[in-house]
């Protein structure tokens, strides 16, 4: 078998093949499995999605997902309807389709997308109505940023998920008397206040890089409000790195009026600061839930990254 991008003696892009294989049906709004792309493809899922990943760079289940809410967002443009959109993106239900679209592009699908490319590791993109385009020259997240972003949103939405199905007063509970972790911030006592530092601190940060006022801070440790802030603050918070990326302005400066008295700021430092203090609430929040006698994964973003592509765990 050829390598990814090479043409084999027959005169086949095993490659393009490949892809063809993950886009197969994109017009009918069916999902497709990793096993269903494998088997168009005549090869087992393991080494689907490992020729994949090493030839274009992006999982085959990763780049379909994307592919698809490219044209979703195409559709839109184009004035379809949000459900049509999800429907033919291959979603079974428009508040899951829209949850995946702010995700991706920063904001819900009610609002038009500027364009309807989103970052591509391969330059791959959907081309209406019905191709691929490849940009050649497109800059993206280096994989370890994209990385670190993606963990920190996905593994803070799962601590959510786990504290939502405590009672209130567990949530509340102190655990660790006079804990601060950062001044400014306020007392980290409880996992609600704990997880709430954490959605807070996106919060600031995004609306200085923003250009925006200072939010107003609701200390509420009800997790349900506290998961709807996250999934707002997560998908602005997304575009905003990416945008820092696009632009290469990891060593732009920024003026943050919204400190008493007005600070300057490396952009690249401030990602760098909400992302190890994320990483620092996160194993606190979890040491705090094993505190109240709940089960807890260890947060290794090697065992995200592996459920991420598919991968089956090593023993």
């Amino acid at each position: 078998m050829s390598e990814p991008g090479e043409t084999s003696g027959s005169g086949r892009d095993r490659l393009r093949e490949l892809l063809d294989a993950v886009l197969e049906g994109a017009d009918d709004g069916v999902p497709r499995t990793l096993t269903q792309m494998a088997g168009d493809a005549f090869t087992s899922p393991f080494h689907f999605n490992r020729l994949l990943s090493r030839g274009a760079g992006e999982p085959p289940v990763a780049m379909r997902r994307r592919v698809m809410l490219e044209r979703a967002a195409w559709q839109l443009q184009r004035g379809g309807t949000v459900t049509d959109a999800a429907w033919a993106a291959g979603y079974e239900s428009v508040e899951g389709f829209s949850r995946a679209y702010t995700k991706a592009f920063g904001h819900p699908p009610s609002t038009a997308a500027v364009s309807h490319w989103l970052p591509a590791p391969n330059g791959i993109h959907f081309h209406p109505p019905e191709s691929l385009w490849v940009d050649s020259q497109e800059q993206v997240l280096s994989p370890l940023t994209e990385q670190l972003v993606m963990h920190d949103l996905d593994d803070t939405t799962a601590l959510l998920g786990l504290a939502k199905g405590l009672p209130a007063e567990v949530v509340a509970g102190v655990r660790l008397p006079g804990h601060v972790v950062l001044e400014w911030d306020g007392p980290e006592e409880s996992i609600g206040q704990v997880l709430e530092a954490t959605v807070w601190s996106k919060e600031c940060w995004v609306a200085s890089i923003e250009g925006l006022s200072m939010p107003v801070r609701n200390r509420s440790d009800d997790v349900a409000t506290l998961a709807e802030r996250h999934e707002a603050v997560g998908a602005r918070w997304l575009a905003v790195v990416r945008d820092i990326e696009r632009r290469g302005a990891w060593e732009d400066r920024l003026i943050d009026a919204l400190c008493e008295p007005p600070e300057s700021f490396q952009i690249g430092s401030v990602i760098a600061h909400v992302l190890t203090y994320a990483a620092h609430r996160r194993l606190l929040a979890r040491m705090m839930l094993r505190m109240a006698g709940v089960e807890v994964d260890r947060g290794d973003p090697i065992e995200w990254l592996r459920g991420r592509r598919g991968e089956v765990p090593s023993a």
